[in-house]
């Protein structure tokens, strides 16, 4: 039997490759720090825990709605329409196992042959292997360092054609760290009005923000109902292996995302709802707290990362990486994050597993301990110099 063209299309995350070689060397008894995979290490707040494990004990571990529980998507249609000065109700949202979920029903809801969709580059990258599997094709956009990895306007607009039926934005941004300034987000909506075409925000950073207030494109006059918000409890409550996610998405794409979920996984676990109820409708200090200690680590990385010799590197505004540019090492971004693993001891992603524009780039996680961060940093020198 031969596999479809389709499914070979798919990609797999390079973060996750990187962490299973780690580990294969940690069993064989090397020590390494781990700067590769986007997980904070903070525990999940005990208040959360508390509250899914009391579900099991109550006996609410049976299929729940399709597109979540009435009370959870209350819950998240209050908040984050508060969030971003916006109104949502229990009809926008759709729950789901993780939030990759909603970047493949976006696109396999609104692109297919024939159209386009854009996404940034360098991006995550599940972004082009599901839009490549849709049938679409892909429009990298350039997100260049000398505007704090934003995109060039003109080369924006050049890419938006009469088949651009969708366009990806990721802010705050992984890999880079960047995030779109206001004035570029509304860009992106004059092009939305004009060329007829949606937005897919990913804002699952939307809390790591150091410097500035969030900013969501769905809050510029009529882009509401062009776009589809990926938001999830992964990132700001340290529920990575929860798997749970959400969509806010206009009311026309309310069936086809439920539907998606009673074929895909008939519904996002039950007991873990209640522990996402909780983290919203209790105190943020645990979120507060984590952003907070975030926030020297990223002072202390680029800081440090700075003064070694053949890296230059940004401070990020928002989520929680680097991406230094290691052009003056005269490597590649694969060879020399594959040399630092294996014998620096540090595992850190090629800039490349992101994209073209990736190349001449690292990227380094700070969700780990200052004190890893300090060790990663000396074994950094040790090899580079």
């Amino acid at each position: 039997m031969k596999i479809k063209k389709c499914a070979q299309s798919l990609q797999t995350e390079s973060a996750f490759k990187v962490l299973a070689h780690a580990q294969q060397l940690e069993r064989q008894g090397k020590e390494i720090i781990h700067l590769e995979i986007g997980q904070p290490d903070f525990h999940t707040p005990k208040h959360i825990s508390d509250a899914a494990i009391k579900a099991i004990r109550e006996g609410k571990t049976g299929y729940g709605p399709a597109s979540g529980l009435p009370k959870l998507r209350e819950a998240i249609a209050s908040e984050s329409g508060t969030r971003r000065g916006i109104t949502f109700d229990i009809n926008n949202v759709v729950v789901s196992p993780g939030g990759k979920p909603i970047i493949f029903y976006t696109i396999q809801s609104l692109a297919g042959k024939g159209d386009e969709v854009i996404f940034p580059d360098p991006g995550f990258p599940m972004y082009a292997s599901l839009i490549a599997h849709s049938g679409a094709t892909p429009i990298p956009l350039p997100l260049n360092e000398e505007k704090a990895f934003s995109f060039n306007k003109d080369e924006f607009r050049s890419r938006v054609s009469e088949r651009t039926r969708l366009v990806i934005i990721n802010s705050p941004h992984n890999p880079t760290g960047g995030i779109i300034k206001p004035n570029d987000l509304e860009v992106i909506a004059e092009e939305a009005h004009r060329h007829d075409f949606f937005v897919l925000s990913d804002e699952i950073y939307k809390d790591f923000i150091y410097e500035n207030s969030f900013v969501s494109i769905a809050s510029l006059p009529e882009m509401k109902e062009r776009t589809v918000i990926l938001d999830g409890f992964s990132k700001s409550y340290s529920m990575t292996g929860w798997r749970l996610g959400y969509a806010i998405v206009p009311s026309f794409l309310m069936e086809p995302f439920e539907l998606y979920n009673v074929n895909i996984a008939s519904c996002a676990c039950t007991f873990n709802q209640y522990g996402a109820l909780a983290a919203l409708q209790n105190s943020q200090n645990c979120v507060q707290s984590m952003v907070s200690e975030f926030r020297v680590r990223r002072d202390y990385l680029v800081d440090t990362l700075n003064e070694i010799n053949g890296i230059h590197c940004l401070k990020p505004s928002g989520a929680f990486y680097v991406f230094p540019n290691i052009k003056e090492t005269k490597k590649s971004s694969s060879q020399l994050a594959s040399d630092i693993l294996e014998n620096a001891g540090v595992a850190v992603l090629g800039g490349s597993s992101f994209g073209k524009e990736g190349e001449g780039y690292l990227r380094l996680s700070y969700a780990t301990s200052l004190d890893n961060l300090k060790i990663a940093c000396e074994r950094l020198k040790n090899h580079l110099e």
